[in-house]
């Protein structure tokens, strides 16, 4: 363990209080010069080597990836507004500088950070964020993103944090996670994806609720990861100065262009599916659900929707 430099200070100036000599008067040093020329011939002073002169850093060539359309959903900037239960399942898909991938999500493995999540989707807070912590050596461990491009944003969310869920899933390959931090541990918008099997996770409470879907792993592998740990260990420039201070400084990043959830945009309006129809949004599904169980004369057990509307609300 290195010492700390409180304690060495004072260490050295103790010690060079007690060990220095004071500088002699110009009679003393007469006395010295002649006294050593009587019995020695006076050593040569050693010749200074000349020390390189120390290149400057030049910036980093080529230009960063963006900016890319943020969203402007007012909840941004009122984190008490993105406040809505999620459904039992969802998906989100990414688009990316590196190419697109999904995850599909379960409320049961952690329902705090999945509504966490669906909200901060849902109102578009991960469009045009920098993936600024790729980790892939000596092993590979994760990616992690979730430090909004606009500081104005970040100190919104700053007191938002949540307290995490029991672990019920593990930290396998491909699983979504929201990365913790203080005391207590409380999670906040920063999310990670496991590149390995990080079970050891588990035990520290990091409850994972997304996995990614199909052959997405493919993407998620091409992040750039060049910058190791620099870019992740400049959060504080990150939360004071955004985006900004990424295409400056980190320029190859990869970033997040949109998240969507799948089958409505982040204001719930119904969008296309596949076959060309209008896939309802996550709200209506609800409403309608629930009127139709209203108005239902045979008993029936709760629909999912009822369920939903019933269950506690996500956190703020």
């Amino acid at each position: 363990m290195k010492p700390s430099l409180v304690a060495v200070v004072p260490v050295l100036s103790i010690l060079a209080s007690s060990c220095g000599t004071p500088e002699p008067s110009p009679s003393a040093s007469a006395e010295k010069t002649t006294s050593a020329r009587s019995t020695a011939t006076a050593r040569p002073k050693p010749t200074a080597r000349p020390r390189p002169t120390p290149t400057p850093r030049e910036p980093e060539p080529g230009e960063a990836k963006g900016p890319f359309p943020a969203s402007t959903d007012p909840a941004l900037m009122d984190p008490e507004k993105a406040n809505a239960t999620a459904p039992d399942t969802y998906s989100v898909k990414f688009e990316t500088t590196a190419g697109d991938f999904a995850v599909d999500c379960k409320r049961e493995n952690a329902p705090k950070a999945a509504d966490r999540f669906y909200n901060l989707v849902k109102i578009g807070f991960y469009d045009d964020v920098a993936i600024f912590r790729v980790v892939k050596s000596p092993t590979p461990f994760v990616a992690q993103w979730g430090l909004h491009g606009n500081p104005e944003v970040t100190s919104k969310w700053e007191k938002s944090n949540v307290e995490p869920d029991p672990v019920k899933a593990s930290n396998t390959r491909g699983t979504l996670t929201f990365a913790m931090g203080g005391m207590p541990k409380t999670f906040g918008t920063q999310v990670f994806i496991n590149y390995a099997d990080n079970s050891r996770l588990d035990g520290m409470g990091f409850a994972p609720f997304c996995t990614v879907s199909g052959d997405g792993m493919n993407v998620v592998d091409k992040f750039y990861s060049g910058y190791e740990g620099r870019a992740s260990d400049r959060q504080d420039k990150i939360q004071k100065e955004g985006n900004a201070f990424l295409r400056n400084e980190f320029k190859k990043l990869d970033y997040i262009k949109t998240a969507r959830l799948v089958g409505a945009d982040p204001a719930g309006t119904p969008t296309a599916t596949p076959d060309g129809s209008a896939a309802p949004s996550a709200s209506a599904s609800a409403s309608a659900s629930a009127k139709a169980s209203a108005s239902a004369k045979a008993s029936a057990s709760p629909s999912a929707s009822a369920k939903k509307t019933k269950g506690s609300a996500s956190p703020k």
